[in-house]
């Protein structure tokens, strides 16, 4: 769970390019057939062309060597038929765009020291307070890195077990298990 979805204006779901690992929580392209590409990345599916317009956010994970979940080994997976792909079985994946609020462990460690209201870009399919690559504002830091109440009763964050949970490992984040609260822009 590298994406908590606090809000969303839309969900489409859109089928993914083939030979794509991306990570729920990773801004996403459009290739030229319409598939959905990691943003910044060369996309094999048509001739290597690195996209950089930003769809959107990535709602599922597409993987093949791990779920990503925070705070569990690369190895678990709850639906061991589907090898890590939450897209095996439509071929499509949720894409949020046009709006809303997340928090998410993928980002920049610049965005780890980032303030409230920094604008975010996306930079090889993560969260960047750097704006190369021709992107526009992807979203607007509302709350710094920190760690993320999970729902579980404990004593780590307002009464409930930190999200992830691990301060030395981190378990699939980007950043320390920590995540980061923003406004979508796009």
């Amino acid at each position: 769970m590298a994406l908590v979805e606090k809000f969303h204006v839309v969900a489409a779901e859109r089928a993914v390019a083939t030979g794509q690992t991306i990570r729920e929580g990773q801004c996403v392209c459009l290739n030229t057939l319409g598939h959905v590409v990691l943003e910044g990345v060369a996309d094999t599916e048509t001739a290597d062309t690195v996209y950089y317009v930003t769809y959107g956010i990535a709602g599922d994970t597409k993987s093949t060597t791990a779920s990503y979940m925070p705070g569990v080994s690369t190895g678990w997976q709850n639906r061991v038929s589907d090898y890590f792909d939450e897209t095996k079985a439509s071929a499509k994946m949720t894409v949020y765009h046009s709006g809303g609020e997340f928090a998410t462990d993928q980002f920049a460690a610049n965005v780890g020291s980032a303030t409230p209201y920094t604008a975010l870009y996306a930079k090889n399919g993560i969260l960047d307070t750097s704006g190369e690559g021709g992107n526009g504002i992807i979203a607007y830091l509302t709350q710094a890195a920190g760690y993320y109440p999970s729902g579980v009763p404990g004593v780590d964050v307002n009464g409930d077990q930190a999200l992830g949970g691990q301060v030395t490992a981190p378990g699939g984040a980007n950043y320390n298990n920590m995540y980061i609260e923003f406004k979508l822009a796009i």
